[in-house]
């Protein structure tokens, strides 16, 4: 009896013990992906030797609660503690944030190298330093340089504490000894845990450096900025999981060769998302812009062909930009170029083929090559109708008006759709001189003094507008 129960007893701690065998995979150190296996290539980002041995142990711990002690509130009985807010110091800032910075509040920036991230961070900073303790991290650049930038600038930094390191056991120490209230890391690709295997930028890095500086601000109630590289396809480098983790995820957008910025709101927790602030690179660094058109009306005012004004809405405010066309006897038979540069490819061709079956202008034997001045990209479907005016005029030779604006999305059918908010693009349009719109003859009620509203019902009724005869081809 004694030897069957010591027989029962070894197999039971034999059991334990198979059950507590640590069990070893493989991690990607570019993307995160895990497999038992080693490979010398990964499956899903294609990098080389990236894989990298972990050990985790199995346990059966099991966690019970009991379900009487969890507590349920209704949302009408809910206290919440309201928001503070502190202004940034610049207006067109604020207004992308939603009314200025919220404490606690943490904001992933990402932009193309160039863009002006760090120059209007170290702005910020200089404007809050005034009455709040900032801190500003750099794991890219040595505090000399961010000195030479900030007298570049014009900026004092008298009370701006500068730390320049890539350690984040470092930042995490510094930021609990200085306690600042508003936090600026640049950029989060280059701060990496010590006690980890990975590289600096991988993904793992990336996720864990996150997770700590958000749960130090949420801890500390610190205002917290993190600067984001993008991606060759135009997205923040890294787990898609950090725009969800953050409260806010900032996009400075624009060319580097026009003096043109826009920061736009792709995600905002504490206001409006896609709001957009404008913005004048200059050698002071970026100064907000009222009144944009200028800047962006890339044509004298003797207007050519092939240009049209266009009155978008980007976040929640209007924004005149012009289309320009280049329509031209295309040299390759049969395989002509169709290049698009701030409007959608997709959509352009789209257009393209309705105004062909529509209105029986022919474009199959022409190159078509269309841009929106300034560098910008717009997503408004509303540009449908400048578009097909701007390729038109091009085509024929013909002269838009220069006090003409058009507005409306059109459908595969030829109709010419009402766009939303189209008061707020009509009071733009006359702010700037503009005196005739073109757009959906659906639309009611709006009546403007000293602005005539054209209704086109159907792209067909362009060929009236431009004086085009009816011979197809």
């Amino acid at each position: 009896m004694k030897i069957e129960e010591k027989g029962r007893n070894s197999f039971s701690e034999l059991a334990i013990l198979i059950k507590m065998k640590e069990k070893k995979y493989f991690v990607c150190s570019e993307c995160g992906f895990k497999t038992t296996k080693w490979a010398g290539r990964c499956p899903q980002c294609g990098a080389w030797n990236s894989f990298v041995e972990k050990k985790e142990e199995k346990t059966n711990k099991i966690l019970k609660r009991d379900i009487e002690e969890i507590e349920i509130s209704s949302l009408f009985s809910v206290k919440h503690k309201k928001e503070i807010r502190f202004s940034s110091g610049i207006s067109e800032f604020d207004r992308v944030l939603g009314g200025g910075l919220v404490r606690g509040e943490v904001i992933l920036l990402g932009g193309e190298p160039g863009i002006g991230k760090s120059t209007i961070l170290l702005q910020v900073a200089e404007k809050v330093s005034s009455t709040k303790k900032v801190l500003y991290v750099s794991g890219e650049e040595s505090i000399g340089q961010i000195k030479l930038r900030a007298e570049r600038l014009g900026l004092k930094g008298e009370n701006i504490l500068i730390l320049s390191t890539n350690s984040v056991e470092e930042i995490l120490a510094i930021v609990e000894k200085t306690e600042p209230e508003l936090l600026i890391v640049d950029s989060i690709q280059t701060i990496f845990f010590e006690s980890m295997n990975f590289s600096a930028g991988s993904v793992a890095q990336i996720r864990e450096v996150a997770s700590k500086l958000i749960e130090i601000s949420k801890k500390n109630e610190i205002t917290t900025f993190i600067i984001g590289h993008i991606t060759k396809g135009g997205e923040i480098a890294g787990p898609k999981i950090l725009e969800h983790l953050v409260d806010a995820v900032l996009y400075f957008e624009g060319d580097r060769f026009h003096q043109g910025r826009i920061l736009r709101a792709i995600k905002n927790r504490f206001g409006a998302s896609f709001e957009i602030g404008l913005f004048e690179i200059t050698s002071k660094g970026l100064i907000p812009l009222d009144d944009p058109f200028n800047l962006w009306n890339g044509e004298s005012k003797e207007r050519e062909s092939g240009i049209s004004i266009f009155a978008a809405i980007e976040g929640s405010r209007p924004l005149l930009v012009e289309i320009q066309s280049l329509v031209t006897k295309s040299p390759f038979m049969g395989n002509p170029r169709r290049m698009f540069a701030g409007v959608d490819r997709n959509r352009a061709t789209m257009l393209i083929a309705v105004m062909e079956k529509k209105i029986g202008i022919k474009f199959y034997e022409d190159d078509v090559f269309v841009k929106v001045s300034g560098g910008l990209t717009i997503q408004d479907p509303a540009i449908d109708l400048a578009l097909a005016s701007s390729l038109i005029s091009s085509k024929t030779g013909i002269k838009i008006d220069k006090d003409s604006i058009f507005i409306g999305e059109i459908s595969l059918g030829g109709k010419v759709m009402p766009p939303f908010m189209l008061e707020a693009r009509v009071s733009e349009a006359k702010k700037f001189g503009f005196k005739n719109i073109y757009t959906s003859d659906m639309i009611k009620g709006i009546e403007k003094k000293g602005i005539n509203i054209h209704k086109v019902g159907n792209i067909n009724q362009l060929k009236i507008i431009f004086n085009i005869n009816n011979k197809r081809g």
